[in-house]
């Protein structure tokens, strides 16, 4: 049994390389997307954006186990919630299908709304704030890149997506190699 919440959470950010292999993989399907769109028609690139998780997250897992230091604690309390908070984008799936089928072009800002607001709690649990900034730049980010170029906005927001992914992957991989003792250094 684990000592106490802070190693609970230490282990769930050794486990998960603090979720720089989701945002490695979910970053890149996203610019595969953005690409995809300057060749494909809208619907098309909607409805891949729409699936591209089926082999990002797929991916994310593979990369998770190799850049993880260990396996979650069978016995770990926050077992169950690092899996709930990993799954609450699917309750906003159908907020992205009627985006989808009312204006395929939206798509991209409907997912960076439901990543945003998804990534808010990986504050609390990855123990950095990279996942706070990174839910509010992302959301707002989104907004405003499809404010600013209406319907042309589709690539620009998945590519945006994708850079903030980038960026942060490496900073939340740090820290959690810090907080578990694996790695030196800081945020």
């Amino acid at each position: 049994m684990l000592a106490n919440l802070d190693d609970a959470r230490n282990d769930v950010s050794a486990a998960s390389a603090g979720g720089a292999p989701f945002l490695i993989c979910f970053g890149i399907s996203l610019a595969l997307c953005a690409v995809a769109w300057f060749f494909l028609p809208v619907r098309t690139s909607a409805m891949l954006v729409l699936f591209q998780g089926s082999l990002a997250l797929p991916a994310a897992f593979w990369l998770e186990r190799r850049m993880g230091t260990r396996v979650m604690a069978a016995d770990n309390p926050l077992r169950s919630l690092s899996i709930q908070l990993a799954m609450s984008q699917i309750v906003a799936l159908p907020a992205v299908i009627v985006a989808y089928s009312l204006r395929p072009d939206l798509v991209p800002v409907a997912m960076a709304a439901v990543g945003g607001g998804h990534f808010l709690p990986y504050a609390w649990l990855q123990r950095t704030p990279v996942y706070a900034v990174l839910g509010v730049v992302v959301s707002l980010g989104a907004f405003a890149l499809q404010v600013l170029f209406k319907a042309g906005a589709f690539p620009w927001i998945l590519l945006f997506m994708a850079l903030c992914y980038a960026v942060s992957a490496p900073m939340v991989y740090r820290n959690a190699r810090l907080l578990t003792g694996s790695g030196r250094g800081g945020l």
